[in-house]
């Protein structure tokens, strides 16, 4: 993956992150935003998903997410709440 998009994707992230305030959906429509971004076919091969489970709304496991964030060459942490 291009150090820029890497980037951009770390960036967009960490702002949806931030302004989320704790919504789920929010969350996961940014990550499925990345994830198109990059391409749903090549985020299905890197995470061995089907490539039409990665369409589907709603609430993603915790794994489908760890597993869509490796992908992107990404990974979940955990900071102090302000």
């Amino acid at each position: 993956m291009p150090s820029i998009f890497k980037a951009k994707s770390e960036w967009h992230l960490q702002t949806c992150f931030e302004e989320a305030d704790g919504d789920a959906g929010v969350i996961a429509a940014a990550i499925g935003h990345v994830a198109k971004a990059k391409g749903f076919s090549q985020i299905a091969k890197d995470t061995g998903l089907a490539r039409e489970a990665l369409y589907m709304g709603g609430n993603p496991s915790l794994q489908t997410t760890l597993l869509v964030l490796k992908a992107l060459g990404l990974q979940l942490t955990a900071t102090k709440a302000a």
